[in-house]
């Protein structure tokens, strides 16, 4: 069984830092592209970073230069490193990978 599952979310102040991980099972997690999504409060989902296998990252205007995507094949763990916190980043972040994606994490950045 595919699982995801998604942690570090939590409330932080504008400006701060937060680290989400991912841990997965029930797939060869090194062969799959991965990704973040978050939804705002009534907001739609939105992209956020996606990460190879191999490594290559790629990510949303509104994050790049602020986020961080990474991955470690052998942990079959996912992270996103988020520093300069918005209040727009507030959402529920979810790890993805293609075919399964986990609860979410929740995210709220106020002061």
């Amino acid at each position: 069984e595919v699982q995801l599952v998604e942690s570090g979310g939590g409330l932080v102040q504008p400006g701060g830092s937060l680290r989400l991980s991912c841990a997965a099972s029930g797939f060869t997690f090194s062969n799959y592209y991965m990704r973040w999504f978050r939804q705002a409060p009534g907001k739609g989902l939105e992209w956020v970073s996606g990460i190879s296998s191999a490594g290559s990252r790629s990510y949303a205007d509104s994050v790049r230069g602020r986020f961080t995507i990474s991955r470690d094949n052998a942990k079959n763990a996912l992270y996103l490193q988020m520093n300069s916190l918005k209040a727009e980043d507030t959402a529920v972040y979810y790890c993805d990978a293609g075919t399964a994606r986990g609860q979410g994490t929740q995210v709220t950045v106020s002061s």
